[in-house]
């Protein structure tokens, strides 16, 4: 009886033992496990800052044509929506009787030189006589007197015949400045008055043009600070302007900045930029919409970052998902203020060297392991 029992004692011992090492090989409890991640290392670099503005277009150079005399126009002497030059003549109107008035004035003048003429005789004579006391003294002053008066008629004479011509030339309407004209607002047979309140056509210089942008007295004091701190670099010694058309595109040319308005308009709180821009192909017309980027300064040291690695919370807070340097997800709360292209602009929160996760987001949480590989381009 007692060998049986120690059997089965010796039985049971193997069998514990057996199973204490079958307990002993299986393995514990394991950690999460690393997930893959892209990153993208901050670095500082100059960034240029632009302002995207509603802008209209404007003639460089508006001419209304107006007639100085009146009278009858005789013939319209250019093609509306055509191209005319300084100096080109526009209407000729019926000018009769300024030829008269001009023609009256020349030989009005021709009759005060003939006078003149025999007078400077006359007083030549009395000079020579006056010597040998063969006329009198009051004689000789009479003819010099005479003299004097000739000349002065003479004067008078020419000064009508050029404010007669002047008339005259009134009478032939022609173009201020160089441009573009637009339609005609009288025909052939109509009677125009001199300096009337409806122009005969306007004439408009399209190249260059002017494209006058308005901008938010806010977002100039902002700037103004920024300029102060040292956080933004000028640009004002060259503004460079690109002009984004109705369909979206681009204009070929680039615009200059040239004039900034110093006063702030009560009723809107914006004030005037006028923009500079090269339209040699006529493109843009007066009164197109259009807008303005304009370049308002550069940030040295600017952080830009992918849009894809910035997330808002439903509080508004703007969030980044950092790789710490034991490979663990930080969460950091960063300010942005706009965007550059496809990037966010960072004020604070981040810096340099810091790499952020722009992909596998989902995967991961703050604290997390992650393998991280930095993105390509």
């Amino acid at each position: 009886m007692s060998g049986r029992f120690s059997v089965r004692v010796a039985a049971l011992s193997l069998v514990a033992g057996a199973l204490l090492s079958a307990c002993g090989d299986q393995p514990g409890p394991q950690g999460p496990q690393a997930q893959p991640v892209t990153v993208v290392t901050l670095r500082a670099e100059p960034v240029t800052l632009t302002r995207e503005l509603p802008a209209r277009t404007n003639a460089y150079l508006i001419a209304e044509v107006r007639p100085q005399v009146s009278g009858i126009v005789q013939k319209r002497l250019f093609t509306e929506g055509g191209y005319v030059k300084a100096g080109q003549a526009l209407y000729q109107l019926d000018d009769a009787s300024y030829q008269a008035e001009y023609a009256s004035a020349r030989a009005s003048l021709a009759r005060a030189e003939a006078t003149l003429n025999s007078a400077r005789l006359n007083a030549a004579r009395t000079a020579e006589l006056a010597k040998v006391d063969a006329v009198s003294q009051q004689d000789y002053e009479n003819a010099t007197a005479a003299l004097l008066q000739a000349e002065a008629d003479v004067k008078l004479a020419q000064a009508s015949v050029r404010a007669s011509g002047i008339v005259l030339n009134y009478a032939r309407i022609v173009s201020p400045i160089s441009g573009r004209i637009g339609k005609s607002m009288v025909t052939q047979g109509a009677l125009v008055t001199a300096n009337q309140a409806t122009p005969l056509a306007t004439v408009q210089q399209l190249d260059p043009i002017y494209v006058d942008a308005t901008a938010s007295s806010t977002e100039l004091l902002a700037l103004r600070r920024e300029l102060a701190a040292g956080t933004l670099t000028s640009t004002a010694t060259s503004v460079p302007v690109t002009i984004v058309l109705e369909d979206g595109s681009s204009y070929e040319h680039g615009g200059k900045l040239t004039f900034a308005d110093v006063t702030v308009d009560p009723t809107t709180g914006t004030f005037l930029l006028r923009i500079l821009v090269p339209n040699p192909d006529n493109i843009l017309m007066p009164g197109m919409y259009v807008r303005a980027v304009i370049s308002i300064g550069v940030r040295q040291n600017g952080i830009l970052v992918p849009q894809q690695g910035i997330a808002r919370d439903p509080k508004g807070r703007t969030t980044a998902l950092v790789v710490g340097a034991d490979d663990k997800v930080e969460q950091r709360e960063v300010k942005v203020s706009r965007t550059v292209g496809d990037k966010w602009l960072v004020d604070d929160g981040l810096a340099v060297g810091d790499r952020v996760i722009v992909e596998g987001l989902q995967k991961v949480g703050p604290g997390s392991p992650v393998q991280a590989t930095e993105a390509q381009g």
